[in-house]
């Protein structure tokens, strides 16, 4: 039986290894693998799995027609939102709604994310404030 990592409109298993990443912007020591968005078929939401390196951050940001969902998969950060520092780690969930600013500073040797946006941002200009 041929398996495909690629789901159809009925859904399917995506394997980001199989997957090229981007580097996006506002983000510095940063790779993104986009899993989910409307390149095979999602229209209301957007998944990535992202990964930084040591001293890797995301600017300030905030996106105002769009929420945004973070998992901590692995590591540790210093989340701004709105304002506020907060310390994150593994099996920490962050969420910013619309217009919120953001950033993220890693603390530990590496970060693992899931990140989820609804609708798709898909590193549009026009969805994002700096």
């Amino acid at each position: 039986m041929a398996t495909t990592s690629q789901p159809s409109a009925r859904g399917g298993v995506i394997r980001p290894s199989e997957h090229q990443g981007y580097s996006p912007a506002n983000h510095h020591g940063t790779t993104n693998v986009r899993l989910i968005g409307p390149h095979n078929g999602a229209k209301y939401m957007e998944v990535l799995l992202g990964e930084f390196v040591p001293g890797g951050n995301a600017l300030a940001h905030a996106h105002p027609a769009l929420e945004q969902a973070v998992y901590v998969l692995e590591g540790t950060a210093l989340a701004g939102i709105d304002g506020v520092e907060h310390e994150v780690r593994a099996g920490d969930v962050m969420f910013f709604p619309e217009g919120v600013f953001h950033s993220l500073k890693v603390t530990s040797a590496k970060v693992k994310l899931l990140v989820m946006y609804a609708p798709p941002y898909g590193e549009d200009p026009s969805k994002v404030t700096r």
